[in-house]
């Protein structure tokens, strides 16, 4: 019969131990931050909602839902080429080539509504009086106004007359951002 006899001496073993996994953590943590530089360094600028390769137009249907998708996530979107129709809306503290390209949300039972829409700018703008309906077709760029906001560089603007279905309605909330513009 053999027994075998071998001292475990606990203090060197627990130091051992415990140097071993703050090296395990210290790679892994310099795996995770590199993954995380490199990811954001290589990651495409692409829109789910808007493809960025062609004119999205956007309808009455989904105009809130984009509106807030591209408000949301202005970054996703710069550089997206945008057509729609509104109205020419403009506040006091605009620029002389600003004014909102605005929609009249219905927010509740009884049709009260607010004005939404995209801050436009168009070196033509002042040629164009308010309420006027127009339809657009320009490129958004992230701007300032009161901070961080989208604001699409008018390319083209026409007189339009005013559509059947001009209200819309707040975004849906199931709504998810696909690949096209509907």
């Amino acid at each position: 019969m053999f027994v075998f006899n071998f001292k475990v001496n606990g203090n060197k073993l627990f130091k051992t131990f415990i140097i071993c996994s703050i090296v395990l953590l210290f790679i892994i943590v310099c795996i995770v931050i590199f993954r995380i530089i490199s990811g954001a360094r290589n990651s495409p600028n692409n829109s789910t909602c808007l493809p960025q390769n062609k004119v999205n137009t956007i309808s009455t249907g989904n105009y809130t839902n984009v509106l807030k998708a591209v408000h949301d996530n202005i970054d996703n979107y710069v550089g997206v080429q945008i057509n729609f129709t509104g109205y020419i809306y403009r506040v006091l503290d605009l620029k002389e080539n600003q004014f909102v390209l605005a929609r009249d949300m219905i927010i509740s039972s009884d049709f009260q509504s607010v004005i939404v829409g995209f801050l436009c700018e168009y070196e033509k703008a002042n040629e164009f009086s308010n309420n006027t309906w127009v339809e657009i077709t320009g490129q958004i760029y992230k701007g300032d106004y009161h901070g961080d906001m989208p604001i699409v560089k008018v390319t083209k603007m026409n007189e339009v007359n005013k559509p059947n279905d001009e209200y819309v309605y707040p975004p849906d909330e199931t709504y998810i951002p696909t690949d096209g513009v509907v």
